[in-house]
C-alpha cells in the first residue's frame, strides 16, 4: 500500500470517529442535555463534588470543550464562583482521560451489535429519548468501527521505511512534538480523536516512547484551546474558566516535558504493551494534575479575577445579539442553552436601569432619562432576538422536558421586558420630576427596597441558569419580603403625611408610584422562581410557549 493511500485512509478513520463522537455527542445532549445542566449547576458548590461532576458529564458528552461552555456560561455572569468552575474543568479533563482508556480495549465486535440495535431505536422510537439513544449506538458503533480500521492501517506502516522516516522527521524534537499534537487537536476540537490516533501509532511502534509522552502533552494542551478562542470576548470575566482550564494544562506540561525520557522509559518498563503504557500516562497526568491544583484554585481564581477583570460599562453601540447560533438550532439543548445566555444579557441591561433609579430620584438630570430610554431600546432588542430565535426551533425535537424549559425562558424573557418597561419610564418621571420631590426619609427607605431588588434579579438569572430549587424558593422568600417591606414603607409614608398636616404631598405621588414600580419588578423576577419551584404544576406550559412564539 502506497503511502498516500495509507494516509488517505488515516484521514478517512479519523473522519469517522469524529463523526460518530458527534453522533453520540448530540444524543446525549438531545436526551440528557437539561438534566445534566441541572446537575452541573447544583453541583457547582463544592470544588470536589465539582470536579466528579464533572467527570461525569465529560464522560457522557465524550467532549471537555461541551463542558467546558457549559461551564462557562454558568460562571462568565456569577451564577456559580468560579472557584468550582474551575474544579469541573480538572474533573473534565479526568473525564476525557477515562473515555480513552474505556474505547483503547480492543472491543471492535461490539461495533455492529451498536449499530444494529442504534439503528432499530433511531427508526422505530418516536421522537424522544429513546430514538436519541439509538442515535448514541449508532455513534458508538461508528467510532468502534473506525478504531478498528486505524489499527489496522496503522499496523502496516512499521514496517513501511518511507513513512517511518516521515514520521521520525516530525516525532524528533519533544517541543515539535507538544506544538504538532496541540495543533491537531485543536483542528479537530477534540483530545479524545487525537488520542486514540496516537494510541494506533504507538501500538504499531510508528513513533518513539518519548515522542508518544510529548505528543500526550500536546494533546492536553491542544484540548484547552477552543473553549478559551471560542468564548464571548465582549466582557473579558467571560475568559476566566477556559483560560483557568489551560494555564492548568500549560503547567502540567511544562512540568513533565523535561522528564519526558525518563517517564517514557519507565512506563514502557511497567507495561509492556504500548497502546497501554500511553492511556495509563495520559490518565495519570490529568489525576496528578486534578490532585495537585485543586488546593490551588483559590489563589488561581484570584489571579484570573485580576487578569480578567468584569466590565461593568454597557457599550452603547452593542444591541445586537451574541449567543443566538444559527447553528445549535438542530440540538434544542444547546438552543435553550443559548437563548438563556442571551436572557443573561437582558439581565444586565434591567439591571443598568436598576442603577439609574439612585440618580433620577436625587436630581432632575435629561441625561439620565436618555440613558434609561437607550437601554429600553437594547433591551427591547435583545428580547425580540430571543423570541424569533426560539421560534426557529424545530418543535418536533422538543422533549417534554425541553418543552417546559423553553416555556420558562420566554416566560422570564417576557417579564424581564415588562420590568425594563417599568423602570424606564418611572425613571424618565422621576429624572424629570414630573411627580414632585421625595423627602429624605421616603428616599432611604426606596433605597432599601432598591437593594433588595437588585439582589432578587442576581438570585433570579441564577436560578434561571441553575434551575436550582432552593434558589427558586429563596426567590420566593425574598419576594415576600420586598412585598411586606413595600407596604411597610408605604404605611410610613402616609403616617408622615397625617404628622405633617399634609405637608410634602408635592412629592408623595413619586414616593408611592416608585415603591409601587418596584414592587411590580421584584414580582416579574420571582416569576422564574415559581417555575422552577413548581414544575409539576406547569405540565402543560411546554405546548403553550410553542403555541406562544409560533
Amino acid at each position: 500500500m502506497s503511502g498516500s493511500v495509507v494516509i488517505l485512509a488515516l484521514a478517512g478513520h479519523v473522519v469517522l470517529m469524529l463523526w460518530g463522537m458527534r453522533m453520540v455527542q448530540n444524543g446525549v445532549e438531545r436526551a440528557f442535555g437539561s438534566n445534566l445542566r441541572r446537575v452541573l449547576g447544583r453541583a457547582l458548590r463544592n470544588r470536589l463534588v465539582a470536579m466528579l461532576a464533572g467527570t461525569g458529564v465529560t464522560m457522557l458528552l465524550q467532549s471537555s470543550t461541551a463542558t467546558a461552555m457549559m461551564v462557562t456560561s454558568f460562571a462568565a455572569r456569577g451564577a456559580v464562583g468560579l472557584v468550582p468552575a474551575l474544579a469541573v474543568m480538572l474533573g473534565a479533563n479526568v473525564g476525557t482521560a477515562l473515555i480513552v482508556k474505556a474505547l483503547s480495549f480492543d472491543v471492535s465486535s461490539v461495533s455492529p451489535l451498536l449499530l444494529i440495535a442504534g439503528y432499530a431505536m433511531f427508526k422505530r422510537s418516536p421522537k424522544g429519548r429513546f430514538r436519541d439513544l439509538g442515535r448514541v449506538g449508532i455513534g458508538l458503533g461508528l467510532m468502534l468501527m473506525a478504531l478498528h480500521g486505524l489499527v489496522e492501517t496503522i499496523q502496516p506502516i512499521g514496517n513501511a521505511p518511507v513513512l517511518g522516516e516521515i514520521l521520525s522527521v516530525f516525532t524528533r524534537d519533544p517541543i515539535l512534538d507538544v506544538l504538532l499534537a496541540a495543533g491537531l487537536t485543536f483542528a479537530a476540537h477534540s483530545s479524545v480523536a487525537v488520542m486514540l490516533l496516537l494510541t494506533g501509532l504507538t501500538a504499531g511502534n510508528v513513533i518513539t516512547p518519548m515522542a508518544a509522552v510529548a505528543l500526550v502533552l500536546g494533546a492536553n494542551l491542544g484540548g484547552a484551546l477552543p473553549p478559551v478562542l471560542e468564548t464571548d470576548a465582549t466582557n473579558p470575566s467571560n475568559r476566566r474558566v477556559p483560560v483557568g482550564n489551560l494555564m492548568f494544562r500549560a503547567l502540567g506540561c511544562v512540568a513533565v516535558l523535561p522528564f519526558a525520557q525518563p517517564v517514557a522509559e519507565y512506563l514502557w518498563r511497567w507495561d509492556p504493551d504500548p497502546a497501554s503504557a500511553i492511556t495509563i500516562f495520559h490518565l495519570a497526568f490529568n489525576l496528578v494534575l486534578a490532585v495537585a491544583c485543586v488546593g490551588t484554585l483559590g489563589p488561581a481564581g484570584a489571579l484570573l479575577t485580576r487578569m480578567f477583570p468584569e466590565k461593568l460599562k454597557l457599550q452603547a453601540d452593542v444591541i445586537r445579539p451574541l449567543f443566538l447560533d444559527p447553528a445549535a438550532l438542530d440540538t434544542p439543548y444547546l438552543a435553550l442553552s443559548n437563548a438563556a445566555r442571551e436572557i443573561l444579557r437582558m439581565g444586565d441591561l434591567v439591571d443598568a436601569l436598576l442603577r439609574l433609579v439612585p440618580a433620577a430620584m436625587v436630581r432632575q438630570d435629561k441625561a439620565v432619562a436618555e440613558q434609561a430610554t437607550r437601554l429600553g431600546r437594547e433591551l427591547d432588542t435583545l428580547h425580540e432576538a430571543v423570541k424569533a430565535y426560539l421560534a426557529r426551533l424545530d418543535r418536533g425535537d422538543l422533549t417534554e422536558r425541553d418543552g417546559i424549559r423553553l416555556s420558562d425562558i420566554i416566560e422570564f424573557a417576557v417579564n424581564l421586558g415588562h420590568a425594563g418597561d417599568i423602570l424606564e419610564r418611572r425613571i424618565a418621571r422621576a429624572a424629570a420630576k414630573q411627580d414632585g420631590v421625595a423627602i429624605a426619609a421616603d428616599r432611604d427607605a426606596i433605597l432599601r427596597i432598591h437593594a433588595q431588588v437588585s439582589g432578587e434579579l442576581k438570585l433570579a438569572l441564577s436560578t434561571m441558569m441553575t434551575e436550582d430549587s432552593r434558589s427558586a424558593r429563596e426567590l420566593v422568600d425574598t419576594k415576600r419580603a420586598v412585598n411586606e417591606a413595600e407596604r411597610s414603607a408605604t404605611r410610613d409614608h402616609l403616617a408622615r403625611l397625617g404628622g405633617r398636616d399634609g405637608a410634602g404631598l408635592d412629592g408623595s405621588s413619586a414616593v408611592l408610584a416608585m415603591l409601587r414600580d418596584l414592587k411590580l419588578v421584584n414580582s416579574h423576577l420571582a416569576s422564574i422562581g415559581y417555575a422552577v419551584k413548581e414544575p409539576d404544576s406547569h405540565s402543560d406550559r411546554g405546548g403553550a410557549a410553542v403555541m406562544e412564539i409560533g
